[in-house]
């Protein structure tokens, strides 16, 4: 018999971590992070850092241990994230994967494995560059498009790093994201994942990430962005999170504060619904209305685990 991961999925603002600590407080858990931001050191405020208050005792797995300047793939969060579940479960306790990023949640409970590729820094370079220009980054998700319309069917044209991604891996492999995907889901995984996503009525859940933006900037993110800037020279993957890089724009003088703060509430409530989009896809999920409570979602999962 596989063991069971639970693994708790939903778009940014929805009651993740105060979900799952209860839950991990109920069920003898330990909590895995998978959120592409939070791995980062000294970024805690953009990306809502659980706080070690909140954490209640419980341990959380990969936090705040990766430098801003250091390259971090969904390949490493695969190893690293099964090691964590197998730490969680020769402890006897049970494994609870939480967050929103999508690719990682997916490489686990999918098994996808993505290749360690070098890439080609030269063309990567060229990329980057072209994707500074609003015109180069559409023509760049055009080009994206083309190679695998599958894949760029839940990437923003906004999303810079996805799109570079797409475009590296067939030009370094030959093959396009999705085929890569499709040949490795023929191993299977080694866990029982039990999986659920939270959801609520949309025009509240926005409401909740714009009340979060202003939260995270009378805590000082603008702040903590110039203390980034200045500590770290060269941290291209983590300035693209949420918050950091329309900050860096309005520190750069590119836009009035108002601008920026309307940007960031903009720009995470599109993720969001890009989020639920993404957790869709998977027919197996189970839905919790984060409306029901805490408590109740928690019996459900119970359930669903059980079961």
């Amino acid at each position: 018999m596989k063991p069971k991961v639970i693994v708790i999925a939903g778009p940014t603002a929805s009651g993740k971590t105060a979900l799952s600590i209860e839950l991990a407080k109920q069920i003898n858990g330990e909590i895995i992070s998978s959120d592409s931001m939070q791995i980062y050191c000294d970024m805690d405020i953009g990306t809502a850092k659980v706080t070690k208050e909140e954490m209640q005792g419980i341990p959380h797995y990969l936090l705040d241990f990766v430098s801003p300047d250091e390259r971090y793939s969904v390949s490493d969060f695969k190893r690293d994230c099964e090691k964590a579940m197998q730490s969680i479960l020769a402890k006897g306790k049970v494994p609870i994967i939480v967050g929103g990023t999508g690719l990682y949640i997916d490489s686990v409970i999918y098994g996808i494995e993505y290749p360690d590729m070098e890439f080609d820094q030269e063309y990567r370079d060229l990329l980057m560059q072209k994707a500074e220009t609003e015109d180069g980054l559409r023509a760049l998700f055009e080009e994206a498009k083309r190679i695998d319309e599958e894949a760029m069917q839940t990437i923003s044209q906004n999303d810079k790093k996805r799109i570079i991604r797409v475009l590296e891996i067939y030009k370094v492999t030959g093959n396009t994201k999705t085929q890569l995907e499709k040949l490795s889901r023929r191993n299977g995984v080694a866990y029982d994942f039990k999986v659920f996503a939270l959801t609520m009525e949309r025009e509240k859940l926005y409401e909740r990430i714009n009340q979060r933006v202003d939260i995270m900037l009378e805590q000082g993110l603008v702040q903590e962005v110039k203390d980034l800037v200045q500590k770290y020279d060269c941290f291209p993957t983590a300035m693209q999170g949420l918050g950091y890089k329309e900050v860096v724009t309005y520190l750069k003088e590119d836009c009035t504060y108002e601008e920026m703060v309307e940007s960031i509430k903009q720009e995470t409530r599109r993720y969001a619904k890009r989020q639920l989009t993404w957790f869709r896809k998977n027919k197996e999920t189970i839905w919790l209305n984060v409306e029901d409570g805490v408590q109740n979602n928690v019996n459900v999962i119970l359930e669903g685990y059980n079961n």
